[in-house]
């Protein structure tokens, strides 16, 4: 039916909702909700808070619908009131400074298996999720009209509704999306040339001084590197344009859950209370048909590329509506204090100075001036107190196998770095050395990363509290990242939390850990391409997801063993488009805003696995054996999960989330 043909029924709705249909009410939600959701979807790429927005804009058109004089511009007014709020979002957003960066959208191809693709057809898909990606490089303005354009692309909006929902003339409206689309272009560009291998030198170099974040400063020092490249600029070729993309990426499907958030809501005396709405609009289930299973499952049979598991939601309030809520732990520098700091060691102290001797009596006072002269086998001890960094700490000195150096904490004293000093365009401390143990730790306040470990080999990092910092809490990235230990520590309210990217190496270990409150995904994989093992950590409270797997097109057989996640945003687990054969055992996703389980892409082999409270998205090659996607816990109250640990520094013990019958993860028993 076309617009035309859809436009009388949806006055004859609107005025009998006016005169108290709660069933033609009903009717016209239903009608206009994907509509809603794709507009703020879009313009959001994606982020977590996209349900809210889309009920306060339908509440608000129920609210104001008896007040409506023109029943035949209803779906110009519906757009319009959705244009402000997603207007209103990223102002209050950018005003409170907690505007995060959302995890890239990736989008459905449903054209089919992908072996029985054309070449041209998978270079479309692949620019497909470069379109997806590009979208989180525009700013606010942009952003917002490209939720619109995206409709008008696909045949939902007409040019002269899109027009009114930014209150211009047509002519300028189609002014303002050329230029809009020009920015997407530059945006497309930047995503390919930082995912081209081998990258541009140059531009590998600036990366180094980048904070991480999709803003659009960076996106235009990236354009004009990549205009000016010789090496940047011809990747920008062959750039299908982004309308003939479109066509192909399905809509993003309304949450059936989003429907009960819209409960009774008074319109007028005419109108009676609202009852709970049903929305005509179901799960994404993939081309060729999709199973849903409850309890046990031994096997995937035959069916579509995807499978979505939906087990009955009880929840008391909306996924992530307590993300942010803080329980105050104490700093992960435990009580049991480390083995004794050798008499040797190098002391610093913040009422030191560095023209002393590095000893108790006479410490030094910053940690670089330890970082200059300490030599293998040595230890530098930070007394407690607060050091404040006004530029980037260097770490470049290697210990050996047979003589590791140590960076602690003096017995069981608290050291905290305050890095707020340090430039936006630095990291807060880089490492680039070998066999070092560092712990005991708190880092916090960088504009940028917190602590960066470059091709590392052979580093332990344990009992570390790292938080508030504006890109991520540590990140081991580059070629070379080999047989490196994060253990026992906690990674709070960053924008990141843990992330293990951009590079490969084998025999890398993240174990007993919590990452929470921050504002993208607690653990990140993204574009490592070897295997990492992360056993019996919790990632909770993140703004996006749990524990982000692999990225788009990277194949690493990640192996995971009793992590638990729960309350985040997006997925607990997700394959993030990877396509390794990752390794999953014993472990829990609960109450997630996304699937608990989301690898649509992945062949994953999913082994006593639990979860509860969201759905389980799986590949149709999945393996699967002994998982329980309806489980009962022995208790849901994560406040003792969320609290102190344990005084030698392991993760609290506690029946949130336990099963005791050998499915899901053990939390904290290890």
């Amino acid at each position: 039916m076309t617009q035309s043909q859809i436009a009388p029924e949806v006055s004859r709705l609107v005025r009998d909702a006016q005169d108290g249909s709660s069933g033609a009410l009903d009717e016209l939600i239903a009608l206009h909700m994907p509509l809603v959701y794709n507009i703020i979807g879009r313009a959001l790429a994606g982020h977590p808070d996209v349900d809210d927005l889309v009920q306060e804009t339908m509440l608000r058109a129920i609210r104001g619908l008896p007040g409506l004089r023109e029943p035949d511009r209803f779906r110009s007014w519906l757009v319009a009131i959705a244009y402000r709020q997603i207007q209103l979002y990223l102002r209050s957003r950018k005003a409170t400074r907690m505007r995060r960066v959302a995890e890239p959208v990736e989008v459905a191809d449903p054209r089919g298996d992908f072996a029985d693709r054309t070449a041209a057809e998978l270079v479309v898909a692949d620019q497909r999720r470069e379109l997806a990606e590009a979208a989180r490089w525009l700013d606010d303005g942009d952003r917002r009209l490209l939720g619109l354009w995206w409709q008008e692309a696909s045949g939902e909006l007409t040019r002269t509704e899109l027009a009114e929902a930014i209150e211009v003339q047509p002519k300028h409206a189609a002014v303002r999306v050329q230029r809009m689309k020009a920015q997407l272009d530059a945006a497309r560009g930047v995503v390919r040339a930082l995912r081209a291998r081998p990258r541009c030198p140059e531009l590998t170099d600036q990366l180094r001084r980048w904070n991480g974040a999709a803003d659009p400063l960076w996106r235009k020092r990236f354009v004009r590197h990549i205009r000016e490249c010789p090496m940047c600029a011809p990747r920008r070729e062959g750039l299908v344009a982004p309308e003939e993309l479109l066509l192909g990426m399905g809509a993003l499907p309304v949450p059936v859950g989003l429907a009960v958030g819209l409960k009774s809501a008074a319109l007028s005396s005419k109108v009676s209370l609202l009852k709970s709405l049903t929305v005509a609009a179901t799960t994404t289930v993939a081309v060729g048909g999709g199973l849903a299973y409850a309890v046990y499952h031994e096997s995937l049979p035959p069916g579509g590329d995807t499978v979505t598991v939906t087990p009955t939601l009880t929840r008391s309030a909306a996924p992530g509506t307590a993300r942010r809520v803080q329980t105050n732990p104490p700093s992960v520098t435990a009580t049991t204090p480390f083995a004794a700091v050798p008499v040797s060691a190098i002391v610093v102290a913040p009422g030191g100075s560095d023209t002393g001797n590095g000893s108790v009596k006479r410490p030094y006072a910053t940690v670089a001036k330890a970082v200059s002269v300490v030599q293998p086998g040595q230890t530098i001890a930070l007394r407690g107190g607060t050091y404040r960094l006004s530029t980037e700490l260097s770490i470049e000195t290697s210990g050996t196998a047979a003589k590791r150096i140590v960076l602690t904490n003096y017995a069981n004293e608290r050291p905290v770095i305050d890095a707020s000093g340090v430039p936006a365009d630095q990291w807060a401390i880089t490492q680039s050395a070998a066999f070092w143990t560092v712990q005991g730790l708190e880092v916090t306040g960088a504009r940028s990363h917190a602590y960066v470990c470059r091709a590392c080999h052979d580093v332990i990092f344990r009992r570390l509290s790292m938080h508030d910092n504006a890109a991520s809490g540590l990140m081991l990235r580059d070629p070379g990242t080999t047989n490196n230990q994060v253990l026992d520590s906690d990674f709070f309210d960053n924008r990141g939390g843990l992330g293990i990217q951009f590079g490969s190496g084998t025999g890398n270990l993240v174990r007993g850990n919590r990452a929470y409150g921050n504002g993208s995904s607690g653990f990140d994989l993204g574009g490592f391409t070897d295997p990492v093992s992360l056993e019996y950590n919790w990632a909770y409270r993140n703004e996006a997801n749990g524990f982000a797997l692999a990225g788009s097109d990277v194949a690493a057989a990640h192996e995971l063993r009793h992590n638990a996640a729960w309350d985040n945003g997006g997925p607990g687990f997700t394959d993030d488009g990877g396509t390794g054969a990752l390794q999953l055992s014993n472990n829990t996703a609960w109450r997630n805003g996304g699937s608990g389980f989301a690898f649509p892409n992945a062949p994953a082999l999913l082994r006593s696995n639990a979860a509860a409270g969201n759905p389980v998205s799986l590949a149709a090659n999945a393996q699967l054996s002994r998982n329980n996607w309806a489980e009962t816990f022995r208790s849901t109250d994560p406040a003792q999960a969320e609290g102190a640990r344990q005084p030698d520094g392991k993760l609290p013990r506690t029946d949130f989330l336990a099963t005791g019958d050998g499915v899901g993860a053990s939390m904290g028993g290890y």
